[in-house]
């Protein structure tokens, strides 16, 4: 046990001091702080064209643009492309080894492979929480303290779902935990073809490739690609929006948490798989 807690604070230091890894909390600062710049100079404005099509319906009172909405978006925002960011850093634990060289040489280790790569597994999911942590303290804590608190008035698909400030809380606890759930995919997934090719390229690419590909079957309603969407794991990682819904569906929420967490034990154990068999040419 003590070996491995080494080899992963070891994994861990890697993957906090290459310069690539600051570029995804550089990114995602920016822009959370582009958006509440932008919202605090035209947010009323665009806000109330939105609402002005359901004033004749009900009355909009209160501080409708406070911090949970501008959350929503953000998180709405930035949730399809902190994937890339993810296997930005993640895509190249093995490949990017094997191609500079410094494998071969971890491998001699009495560690066994299998503990190497669950120490650079768990590093990269260290890494995607904290920059899923980033994006909270921008995205809620930051815009809260810009914008205020109050009730979240949601769009959604049927129509607008009013969530009181006493309630947010827990909801957003649960909207972050998905989010972190649907990015370790991506990571393990990274992780998975980082240890079938041996340039540090490859997997990164292969990894916003798929993500692209899977984006597009999800927008267009088709028979054909009705049958495969519930089986690709990009359909659940939106499954965070539910939790902003009156009632919450939450047999579909543990449904796409289940599939969700099926992807990364069926990638992670096929990245072990393939990394035990592994021929390190250099």
């Amino acid at each position: 046990m003590k070996e491995f807690i080494a080899i992963f604070k070891n994994e861990l230091v890697k993957t906090m001091k290459r310069p690539r890894s600051f570029i995804g909390f550089a990114i995602i600062s920016f822009v959370c702080m582009v958006l509440q710049a932008a919202f605090y100079q035209d947010g009323k404005e665009l806000l109330s064209m939105v609402t002005s099509q359901f004033e004749q319906v009900f009355s909009v009172q209160g501080n409708v643009l406070n911090g949970n909405l501008i959350c929503f978006i953000i998180l709405q925002t930035l949730i399809v492309q902190m994937p890339l960011l993810v296997a930005f850093v993640t895509g190249d634990t093995i490949s990017g080894e094997a191609a500079s060289g410094t494998l071969r040489f971890l491998l001699t280790r009495p560690a066994s492979r299998t503990k190497i790569l669950l120490a650079k597994w768990l590093s990269g999911l260290l890494y995607t929480l904290i920059l899923l942590a980033i994006l909270g303290f921008f995205a809620l804590i930051v815009s809260r303290w810009i914008f205020g608190e109050g009730d979240l008035v949601a769009l959604n698909s049927d129509g607008l779902t009013i969530i009181r400030a006493h309630e947010i809380n827990w909801r957003w606890a649960a909207a972050f935990f998905i989010a972190f759930l649907s990015l370790s995919v991506v990571a393990t997934y990274a992780v998975m073809l980082s240890t079938m090719m041996d340039n540090s390229i490859t997997p990164i690419v292969t990894v916003m490739v798929t993500i692209i590909v899977f984006t597009i079957i999800g927008l267009f309603d088709m028979p054909s690609f009705d049958l495969i969407k519930p089986f690709l794991f990009t359909t659940h990682m939106i499954s965070w929006r539910s939790l902003f819904e009156d009632p919450i569906p939450w047999n579909v929420i543990i449904q796409s948490c289940s599939i969700l967490a099926i992807h990364i034990m069926l990638f992670l154990g096929i990245g072990i798989y393939y990394f035990k068999r592994k021929d390190i040419q250099s």
